[in-house]
């Protein structure tokens, strides 16, 4: 088993240092910086924002001092920088991919079109990418899975978030034989499929968060993101379109997450969902088993008679664990978390008010839509708008509150990177 601290010591010990380029200051990228500052073996020289000065005050942040802070847009400048042992703020950040001395790339912009842009630079320039950006990961993550491979460089999800502290208990589960009957996470926020930013705006600034993330996590569309991340990463698949989301407590998860026929509220077993209650910050994977034996010692450890068993994460740490997924890229050649193949759950797009014809859709989180989860099978089969594509997309008829969005109601915005990846992916897997 590899470990991870003893490994970074080591390097730290002989000068040497994991390199990120870190793309997007924002909340997640600020922390970055600074857990990054305290750990050993690994730096952040470049921070990438169209905001200079918050990629500035992400550094200062991190105790950096300003006059060690150097602005470039020019790829070989920053590699010459970074040899000066500089920090480098940028406002370019396609051009981070290509700084020679980079070992690895996260993308923390939350914006799909750019995220898939970014995810295919780096992997062009044969670097490892973190891909912070589920927005994006959920639309072409496994045409830019498929394209890692290739290049020979590593392709993940981040610890920290929810789908890659889930996959860390399903990959426990699993690698012990257990058989998986529900994954999931609690949610943080109240669930208002209405909330836009200015509906938020308050809270968010309470949260100190950007109004159009606060929207996005309350109307649901982040659980359905991460969720479908999950699905695409195991297999695992909604039981009903949208999830389930019961109101619950920890306690009672195994007995929610069981069968129609056991009490429970499940149709089938071997899904995602996620939980209202108490289980926030928290992430969980429900297991049972048929041994006997096993039941016998699982309840003598106090995990519960069953037949169905909770395994239970009390956090999830966001950004603040993400470097890790860097380093284990660069170290161990490992993903976090990654899609299996094709997509295995889409995440589709709802109308969040009454929308006319020639009208364009705002981004995730705007006033316009929010996100829900179909099977993908099913979203093919309806002809669904996927949620990452709808973004400047126009109108081309009248669309009801609550009504699915198809591929047919809309005129795409088809000059984008994520929409030629789209197509590639479709072409590839289909």
């Amino acid at each position: 088993m590899s470990n991870v601290y003893q490994d970074l010591k080591e390097l730290e010990a002989k000068g040497e240092y994991i390199k990120i380029g870190l793309i997007g200051a924002g909340q997640m990228g600020t922390d970055i910086v600074s857990q990054v500052a305290q750990m050993d073996g690994v730096k952040v020289p470049v921070v990438a924002d169209i905001d200079i000065e918050r990629a500035k005050k992400a550094y200062q942040s991190a105790g950096i001092s300003t006059e060690d802070i150097i602005m470039s847009d020019d790829a070989e400048e920053m590699n010459n920088y970074i040899k000066e042992d500089k920090s480098v703020v940028t406002s370019d950040g396609f051009a981070v991919p290509e700084v020679e001395s980079i070992d690895v790339i996260i993308d923390a912009t939350g914006i799909p079109g750019v995220g898939a842009r970014i995810g295919l630079e780096t992997i062009n320039n044969k670097k490892h990418i973190v891909m912070m950006n589920v927005e994006a990961d959920v639309v072409v993550g496994p045409i830019l899975k498929k394209m890692a491979d290739n290049a020979g460089v590593v392709y993940t999800g981040a610890a920290g978030d929810e789908p890659g502290a889930i996959m860390e208990i399903y990959n426990f589960a699993k690698s012990l034989g257990y058989k998986v009957v529900a994954a999931g996470k609690g949610k943080n926020n109240p669930l208002d499929r209405k909330a836009n930013p200015e509906r938020v705006a308050e809270r968010a600034k309470k949260k100190g968060t950007a109004p159009h993330m606060m929207a996005c996590f309350m109307d649901g569309t982040k659980s359905m993101l991460e969720m479908a991340a999950v699905s695409n990463a195991t297999g695992l698949v909604p039981d009903v379109p949208g999830m389930h989301g019961p109101k619950t407590t920890i306690e009672d998860l195994p007995k929610v997450y069981s069968l129609e026929k056991d009490g429970g509220i499940l149709q089938n077993e071997g899904v995602v969902d996620f939980a209202l209650g108490n289980i926030a910050p928290g992430v969980f994977v429900i297991v049972t088993t048929d041994n006997e034996r096993i039941k016998f010692s699982m309840n003598y450890s106090k995990m519960g008679e069953g037949p169905n068993y909770l395994l239970y994460r009390p956090y999830h740490l966001a950004s603040l664990e993400t470097p890790l997924s860097a380093v284990r890229a660069v170290l161990y050649n490992e993903a976090t978390i990654a899609p299996i193949g094709d997509i295995v759950t889409e995440v589709t797009t709802i109308a969040k008010k009454d929308l006319k014809t020639g009208e364009e859709i705002d981004g995730i989180g705007g006033f316009a839509v929010y996100g829900s989860v179909d099977k993908a099978e099913v979203a093919r089969e309806k002809n669904l708008l996927p949620l990452g594509l709808s973004e400047g997309a126009i109108l081309k008829e009248d669309v009801k509150e609550g009504e699915k969005l198809s591929l047919d109601m809309v005129e795409l915005n088809k000059d984008s990177v994520i929409y030629e990846l789209w197509k590639l992916q479709k072409r590839f897997f289909n």
